[in-house]
């Protein structure tokens, strides 16, 4: 037994702890993420796979964004491949490029993370049909042109491989003006279960994060702060996950600690309902 001491013993978990070092969950693995480009989980989760050694291939519709974002994480980590590919998750023919051309950046694909999404605050009876499609097609209708695509190069791959999920917990909890992305979230959970029995027949798991709320700026321009420190405040430790924590368990989700675990939705929350 070793005489070291937990970082963080002692301290309130109501202060947002630093990001923990990598331990190599994933060398020699590559992956692809959606939604990776700016502030929030997707870019996280590329860092955070980057830090337990795996290649990467990030993906987003926002050319100049993914663009920035590729180019910091290159120049974080100088010993890592960083490739970025611009694709819109609502084109069946854009996903389908994105896996070829990832597989042909990074020689293959082990690890697909499906992040993309789109929320919004409206009430149901204020809802237009072309709200409701617009949430729906990126947060669910794209997950699963990403899961399709995946699945048939894994199938013909034969080495198997691995997709996570990004949920929320608003697809199980319920929440004023987020019908449109509590129903796409809460579809994203079944079609994860789902997917998960189809895909072990590849060598395949498939699982979902839900967090509850992860706060980074992007977030708070796109929603009203009074909100977010609303829903921050009923959470146990009386704060917002940071994206790297949904990240971490993102890259555990990715990596053999969890390798008979397929078709769970794990809650990133202190709040699972």
């Amino acid at each position: 037994m070793t005489d070291q001491t937990y970082s963080g013993a002692g301290k309130s978990l109501s202060v947002a702890p630093a990001s923990i070092p990598g331990h190599g969950l994933l060398a020699g693995r590559t992956a692809v993420i959606t939604a990776a480009a700016g502030t929030g989980i997707g870019s996280a989760t590329a860092r955070r796979l980057l830090e337990e050694g795996a290649d990467v291939v990030v993906s987003d519709w926002h050319e100049r964004r993914l663009t920035e974002t590729a180019e910091l994480l290159a120049k974080e980590f100088p010993e890592r491949r960083v490739g970025a590919v611009v694709c819109d998750v609502r084109d069946t023919a854009q996903v389908n490029q994105l896996l070829a051309d990832a597989a042909a950046e990074l020689g293959r694909i082990d690890i697909m993370v499906n992040n993309a999404g789109l929320g919004g605050e409206t009430p149901v009876v204020d809802m237009t049909d072309e709200q409701w499609d617009q949430v729906l097609d990126i947060t669910l209708t794209g997950t699963f042109r990403c899961t399709r695509a995946a699945l048939g190069y894994f199938r013909g791959a034969g080495h198997g491989g691995v997709i996570v999920n990004n949920a929320s917990v608003l697809g199980w909890r319920a929440q004023h003006g987020q019908a449109h992305y509590a129903a796409a979230k809460a579809g994203v959970m079944a079609l994860t279960r789902c997917s998960a029995v189809e895909a072990a027949e590849f060598g395949v798991r498939i699982n979902a994060v839900a967090p509850s709320i992860a706060r980074h700026p992007f977030l708070d321009k796109v929603s009203s702060t009074e909100l977010l420190d609303s829903l921050s405040e009923r959470e146990a430790f009386g704060r917002a996950a940071e994206p790297w924590e949904v990240a971490a368990t993102i890259a555990m989700l990715a990596s053999d600690y969890t390798s008979y675990l397929t078709g769970e939705v794990v809650s990133v929350s202190s709040q699972r309902a």
